[in-house]
């Protein structure tokens, strides 16, 4: 959050103007500042990221089917089941848990009409292999970019991949509105039919055009974007110490895997995801010997989207093995940018102290068979 009193002064003219939401002022300076950081062609800001994303699929008139990912939040799958579309699960890859290229196109039938593939943690999606696939078989390409605010692909920032991108600025990310969203894309075509989804379908003064819904971002959500987006590059900053702290202190342990930088990514740093995998403690074990010292890290993301209860008997698990058992293992660790070096070493402490205690074991076993 920013400092109270620059937030106050932000919002200090509304208390004047009486616009409170309807795209006013601060809704329009918010969407030029995110234009020039994103450096991208178009963007439009919606309530929350979801609402962002149900409205980008919408705008796009698809019918049939959508391989995605279901290793995700909740959001990426109900978007596109609320729009009447089938989702078809990709499995992830091993090494950075987006979409597994090798699986990818073999999922593409005659009712595919889209990709909706999700960058991870921050981790980008291959984004050359999407757009060639996709290009091959004339399907639409949204990414679900809720993790990737300012990330940069070889200098390209994120937002300029695929037909669009959804981003969200839920409290909990890199760059926040309190709630909010946007969708950035290339064709200014796609302008004016998410404004109208997103303000009930309303084309004019007597004219409704679409089944819309109310995604409107209102000023004082779009104030603290300006006063955050002053403050991006800095935390974003703060957060590198954080991550890097983190690597010093669990690389190299025996059964924790830690997600490796991708080449030619910029990170935002956004989360910082461990696997446990034939550590001393499973990743149950961990959090809560965490939880007992009041840290809450997360299990993100568990359990797959294919798995929820609203999905049962309609999706099969297994066939996303790799998404299963990385889900079934994975903690994301607290991280934000006030976090103390001090507190990540505490963290850090609590988790090692088994490793230590596993060595220990371990060694003593040695020296009993050395004694024979």
């Amino acid at each position: 959050m920013p400092d109270f009193e620059e937030y106050t002064e932000e919002i200090k003219e509304l208390w004047e103007s009486h616009w409170l939401t309807n795209m006013g002022k601060k809704h329009k300076q918010l969407e030029s500042g995110l234009l020039e950081y994103l450096n991208t062609p178009d963007i439009t800001l919606f309530a929350n990221g979801h609402l962002a994303l149900e409205c980008v699929i919408a705008a796009f008139n698809l019918t049939g089917e959508v391989i995605t990912t279901p290793f995700t939040f909740a959001s990426t799958t109900h978007a596109i089941v609320r729009n009447g579309l089938e989702p078809v699960f990709c499995d992830v890859n091993p090494n950075d848990y987006t979409m597994d290229m090798k699986k990818l196109e073999s999922l593409i039938t005659d009712k595919t009409c889209a990709i909706i593939p999700v960058h991870v943690y921050g981790n980008i999606c291959n984004v050359k292999e999407i757009e060639r696939i996709a290009k091959k078989h004339n399907l639409k390409v949204i990414y679900d970019a809720a993790h990737a605010f300012g990330v940069t692909v070889d200098g390209i920032g994120v937002a300029n991949f695929g037909d669009a991108s959804m981003f969200s600025f839920h409290a909990t990310k890199v760059f926040n509105t309190i709630e909010g969203g946007a969708v950035t894309f290339k064709n200014s075509n796609l302008r004016k039919t998410l404004n109208d989804i997103k303000n009930f379908g309303i084309t004019g003064p007597e004219s409704v055009e679409y089944v819309g819904g109310n995604a409107k971002m209102n000023e004082f959500q779009a104030a603290m974007g300006i006063c955050n987006l002053r403050h991006v590059d800095g935390e974003i900053g703060k957060r590198k110490a954080v991550v890097e702290r983190y690597v010093e202190r669990l690389s190299n342990i025996n059964g924790i895997k830690l997600s490796k930088s991708q080449i030619g990514v910029k990170s935002n740093y956004a989360y910082f995801p461990v696997v446990f995998d034939g550590y001393k403690l499973s990743r149950d074990e961990v959090l809560e010997k965490l939880k007992a010292e009041d840290i809450f890290a997360r299990k993100y993301f568990y359990p797959l989207t294919n798995s929820f209860e609203c999905y049962k008997g309609r999706f099969d698990v297994e066939k996303t093995p790799v998404a299963k058992y990385i889900a079934e293992r994975v903690l994301t660790l607290p991280l934000y940018a006030e976090l103390a070096l001090e507190d990540v070493d505490r963290i850090c402490d609590i988790i090692l102290k088994y490793n230590k205690a596993r060595n220990e074991c371990n060694l003593e076993v040695a020296a009993a068979l050395a004694r024979g």
